[in-house]
C-alpha cells in the first residue's frame, strides 16, 4: 500500500525534520500540529495544520487536536471495504497512511522532584495513543512509527518498494505501538497510585506492582540442561550489572554463570579498595581485598585454591596485565571474569594464554558506581514473587559497639570490617573467617550457625589462629563462637539482639576474645 498522507505529530523531535523531508520528497503530504508543524516550517518542510485537515479548530489549549472523525476515519477504514468506502465519500473522509506519533514526556514530567499531580495530569497523552492504536489496529493498511529510530527503517523500505512498506513490517511496528501505549498507561496508573498513598501518608510497596523486562537473550539451558532459560533487562537499568555487561570474549553464557557473575560482582562492589571475590554456585570461596587487583586475586585464590577450580571471578577494577597474567595461571581454571573494564592486553592474555582462553567469558560491565537505590529485589516463588529493597546498606561498620572486656587491635578491626563485608554475601547460615582483608574459611549455606563455624573453621585449618570471624546473624548459644574460639579465631563480629547475647558474650570473655555487634543483620537466603 502506497504511502500518501501521514500524521507527524512528535514530542521528542529528534530526528523528526529529516524524516518529514525524506517523505515529501517521496510525495507524501504531511499533516502536523502544534510545535511539530512549527519545527517542520522552520526546517522547509510543507505541512498542512491539522485543522485545515478535518475542518475543526485546535482547542481547549491543545487537548483537542486530533480527536475528530476525520482522522480516525482516516486511519481505520479499510480500504478494500466498499461500504467503508461509501461512508468516507460521503463524509469527506481521505486516507490517512502513517502516522508518526510519540507521547507526552510523563516520565520526565513525574522523574522532576516536587512535581504536582496538576503538572503530571496535563502530561498524559490522549490524543496521541489513541492514534497511535487506531493505526496499529488497521496495521494491514497504515504503517505507524513511535520510536524515531525506526524512521530509517520506514524509509528505506519506501525507496526499495516504490513508496510502500512491506506486510512484515508495518505488523511488526504495530506490535510495537501496543507495547509502547501498554507501558505508557502502566506507568501512569503506578505513579498515580503512588500519589494517593503518599497523600493518605501510606509506605511501603505498592498494591499493584507493574514490572517490564525485555528479553535480550536465549540461553543454552537453566540451572540443569532439561530446563529452558532466557535474560531478561530492565528497560531503564541504570547500574553496572552482569545482565548488562558487555562480554568481550568467550562461549555462550549459562543461566548459572549470571547468577555467578551477578553474586561476584555484588560483593566486589561493596570494597573501596582493590578486591577480587572468586564464587562457586554464587557463594564466595575466596575474596580479598589488597594494594593491587593482582595481588588481591592472588589472595582470594590461595584462600581455597581447591574450590576456585571452574569459578566466576568479580573484580572491582579494570583487568591490567599482571591480574590477567594471574588468572591465566596454569593450574587454574576460570570460567568467567566479571569487572568494569578489561586493558587490550589483558584481554589477549586471558583469551589465548591459557588452555581456556578460547571459552572464558569475558564481562565489561562499566563503572560501578553509583549504586541504583530505586531498584528491588525480587524473588520468584511458586505462584508469585516476593519484594524488597536490595541490601545495599554497611553504615553499620561505622558504628561497631565493642561488648567484650577486650577491644579488638586496629589489626583485627580491620579485619572484622572486611569479613562482615564479604558475610553479606554468603549465604545463610554464614561464618566468614579472615586474615586481614582475605578470607582464609567460608562456611555457607548451613542449616545451624555451629555447622557454619565448623564448615569456615575446617576450610581455614591452621590459618584461623589468631584471625577473625563474622557471623551473618547472632549467635543463639555459645557454642558456634566456642567452636571458633578452639580453632584460634581472636575476634568476632556479629550483630548480636540474641535472648543468650550476655552467655555468648560471657563466652567470649572466657576465651580472650573481642567480640563487636553491629546491630544489623544480613541474611541471604
Amino acid at each position: 500500500m502506497k504511502i500518501r498522507r501521514a500524521i507527524v505529530s512528535v514530542s521528542e523531535k529528534m530526528g523528526v525534520a529529516d524524516f518529514a523531508k525524506a517523505l515529501v520528497s517521496m510525495g507524501v503530504e504531511v499533516l502536523s500540529t502544534g510545535g511539530t508543524a512549527k519545527l517542520l516550517r522552520a526546517n522547509g518542510v510543507p505541512v498542512r495544520p491539522i485543522e485545515d485537515f478535518t475542518g475543526f479548530p485546535e482547542m481547549l489549549d491543545g487537548r483537542v487536536k486530533t480527536l475528530h472523525p476525520k482522522v480516525h476515519g482516516g486511519l481505520l477504514n479499510i480500504r478494500d471495504n466498499p461500504e467503508h468506502a461509501r461512508q468516507k465519500r460521503e463524509h469527506g473522509i481521505e486516507d490517512i497512511d502513517l502516522v508518526a506519533v510519540n507521547l507526552y514526556p510523563f516520565e520526565a514530567t513525574v522523574a522532576r522532584p516536587g512535581v504536582t499531580l496538576e503538572e503530571a495530569i496535563e502530561n498524559i497523552d490522549i490524543g496521541g495513543p489513541t492514534m497511535l492504536r487506531s493505526a496499529a489496529k488497521n496495521w494491514k493498511y497504515v504503517t505507524v512509527v513511535v520510536d524515531c529510530g525506526d524512521y530509517a527503517r520506514v524509509i528505506e523500505e519506501m525507496h526499495r518498494l516504490g513508496g510502500a512498506t512491506s506486510d512484515e513490517l508495518r505488523f511488526e511496528l504495530a506490535r510495537k505501538v501496543f507495547a509502547h501505549t501498554a507501558r505508557y498507561d502502566s506507568m501512569i496508573a503506578s505513579w498515580l497510585e503512588e500519589h494517593e498513598a503518599r497523600a493518605r501518608g501510606e509506605e511501603g510497596a505498592p498494591r499493584v506492582l507493574r514490572l517490564e523486562l525485555r528479553k535480550v537473550a536465549d540461553l543454552r539451558y537453566g540451572e540443569n540442561p532439561h530446563q529452558s532459560a532466557a535474560l531478561y533487562l530492565h528497560r531503564h537499568a541504570i547500574e553496572a550489572s552482569a545482565a548488562a555487561a558487555k562480554q568481550l570474549a568467550g562461549k555462550e553464557l549459562s543461566f548459572n554463570n549470571l547468577l555467578d557473575a551477578t553474586a561476584a560482582l555484588e560483593l566486589v562492589k561493596d570494597l573501596s579498595g582493590p578486591a577480587a571475590a572468586i564464587i562457586k554456585h554464587t557463594n564466595p570461596c575466596g575474596a580479598a581485598e589488597a594494594e593491587t587487583l593482582a595481588a588481591a586475586y592472588h589472595a582470594a585464590y590461595e584462600a581455597d585454591p581447591v574450590s576456585a577450580f571452574g569459578s566466576v571471578v568479580g573484580l572491582n577494577r579494570r583487568v591490567d596485565a599482571p591480574t590477567a597474567e594471574e588468572l591465566a595461571h596454569p593450574d587454574r581454571f576460570v570460567e568467567v571474569v566479571i569487572a568494569p573494564a578489561f586493558d587490550d592486553e589483558a584481554v589477549r592474555i586471558l583469551t589465548t594464554k591459557p588452555k581456556w582462553g578460547k571459552n572464558v567469558r569475558l564481562l565489561a560491565a562499566g563503572e560501578l558506581a553509583p549504586r541504583d537505590r530505586s531498584e528491588f529485589d525480587f524473588r520468584a516463588i511458586t505462584g508469585g514473587f516476593l519484594r524488597q529493597d536490595r541490601d545495599l546498606g554497611l553504615a553499620e561498620l561505622d558504628s561497631l559497639k565493642t561488648v567484650t572486656a577486650r577491644a579488638p587491635s586496629p589489626e583485627e578491626l580491620t579485619g572484622l570490617r572486611f569479613a562482615w563485608v564479604v558475610a553479606k554475601h554468603v549465604k545463610s547460615n554464614a561464618i566468614v573467617i579472615a586474615k586481614g582483608r582475605t578470607t582464609v574459611g567460608v562456611g555457607a549455606g548451613q542449616m545451624s550457625r555451629v555447622d557454619a563455624a565448623f564448615c569456615a573453621a575446617r576450610k581455614a585449618g591452621d590459618r584461623a589462629k589468631g584471625a577473625v570471624a563474622a557471623s551473618d546473624a547472632f549467635f543463639p548459644f555459645p557454642d558456634g563462637l566456642e567452636l571458633l574460639a578452639d580453632s584460634g579465631v581472636s575476634a568476632v563480629v556479629q550483630p548480636g539482639g540474641a535472648k543468650n547475647d550476655a552467655a555468648v558474650i560471657a563466652a567470649a570473655d572466657r576465651r580472650g576474645m573481642a567480640m563487636v555487634f553491629t546491630g544489623v543483620r544480613h541474611f541471604r537466603h
